[in-house]
């Protein structure tokens, strides 16, 4: 059954609410039982039997990801294929809220929002699952665990997770991803077209002089002092190499060397990290360190060892998928649900290695209501989200699919 888009509303309102107190107790008992990346056994354990009571297939992949798949083909039609994404880790902090469902794993909380990435997307699959003849087409749904930490995005592509096991042709034609932001308040979703998050790299210089007495310095290379310079070295490479029009910025956060103080330090490490908006950026800041910097370091008199790991892909998101989710949102909630935004983050999610595969687009969910005091920003240990926010993102989430299947 085709349903017009007053007709899809109402039904996705009203079955949003039929499953809202059951999406809520999922919530905090995630909430309650936080894992970090890799780990998160038990959280996977209850995706897949949520999975199960509710006759939707899936595969595992990765030890603790999950690929879940609802077919809806009617007669062997090649319809659209659409796919969501939920992370599902944890980070290592320490609760500071007062709430019934607070963290159980001393150390580790839900301080990201990925306890209601999962249930929105536990939510939607439910709903779908439980309407197969108000729709056509194919959905998969990808629990992704790692996000704060080596990246489970990546590996969960390599290893298989966009491919149907009988129907090697298929693709995904669509691609829709939420995140919890305390930065906009709740009832509003925020959206922005293209560049979305940054992409990084981590940065580790050794830096080598020679030792000597404090109160001979001309017989050593003091390495403490090398370090000063490339400090400034790094930031010259921003300010003066790079285009002022392109976003980069490199920031060391760690700086260590020496040990006593009439010793002239014969090393230094410094740890930092590099973002920009795009991987050419990102190539030229990590291509000038590995070939300038070591000549730089040797002009005065040192050596240093440059050890680059890239991090994540900046998240761009797709102009024609980026306007749908638009649209839909002034459809189901009205023109003051939407928040255009202006900046592109600094941080960076691997979301993104999803959107280089699938045109898609990775959006914002409000949650912020300042007279309950949900304020706190992501990572803090007070963070926490207004609840009514599940409705919302399940409600946008299942207006994305839908109305990209018709």
């Amino acid at each position: 059954m085709m349903m017009n888009s007053q007709e899809l509303n109402k039904f996705i309102k009203e079955n949003v609410d039929k499953i809202y107190d059951e999406m809520v107790k999922i919530r905090r008992t995630i909430h309650e039982n936080p894992e970090l990346g890799d780990e998160e056994i038990e959280t996977s354990k209850l995706i897949k039997k949520f999975l199960t009571e509710n006759g939707i297939e899936f595969f595992e992949i990765i030890n603790t990801g999950v690929v879940a798949t609802i077919y809806n083909d009617k007669e062997n039609m090649k319809n659209k294929t659409v796919a969501t994404r939920a992370d599902i880790d944890a980070l290592p902090i320490l609760e500071e809220n007062e709430v019934d469902y607070k963290s159980k794993n001393i150390g580790k909380m839900h301080a990201c929002g990925h306890d209601a990435h999962t249930t929105i997307q536990l939510g939607v699959a439910k709903i779908l699952a439980d309407n197969k003849d108000k729709w056509h087409g194919t959905v998969r749904f990808f629990f992704q665990p790692a996000e704060e930490t080596t990246g489970g995005a990546d590996r969960m592509i390599k290893n298989g997770a966009l491919k149907f096991e009988n129907d090697e042709n298929r693709k995904i034609d669509a691609f829709f991803a939420l995140h919890m932001a305390p930065e906009i308040e709740l009832g509003k979703i925020g959206i922005k077209y293209g560049k979305a998050h940054a992409s990084s790299a981590r940065i580790h210089l050794t830096i080598n002089g020679t030792s000597a007495h404090a109160a001979l310095p001309h017989k050593g290379v003091d390495a403490i002092l090398i370090g000063a310079k490339v400090m400034e070295y790094l930031q010259s490479i921003v300010s003066r190499r790079i285009d002022p029009r392109e976003e980069a910025v490199i920031t060391i956060g760690a700086f260590n060397g020496g040990f006593a103080d009439n010793v002239v330090c014969d090393k230094v490490e410094m740890r930092g990290t590099a973002r920009t908006m795009s991987e050419e950026t990102r190539t030229f800041i990590i291509e000038t360190l590995e070939k300038d910097l070591p000549k730089f370091v040797e002009s005065l008199g040192g050596t240093v060892n440059v050890d680059i790991k890239r991090g994540y892909a900046p998240v761009i998101n797709n102009e024609e998928m980026t306007k749908r989710v638009e649209n839909n949102i002034v459809d189901l909630y009205d023109e003051n649900a939407l928040e255009l935004i202006k900046q592109p983050r600094m941080d960076v999610e691997d979301v993104s290695y999803f959107l280089n595969e699938i045109p898609g687009c990775f959006f914002r969910l409000g949650t912020r209501v300042e007279e309950k005091g949900l304020i706190y920003d992501l990572h803090h240990p007070k963070f926490n989200i207004d609840e009514e926010s599940l409705k919302i993102g399940m409600g946008l989430q299942l207006k994305n699919i839908l109305e990209y299947l018709k």
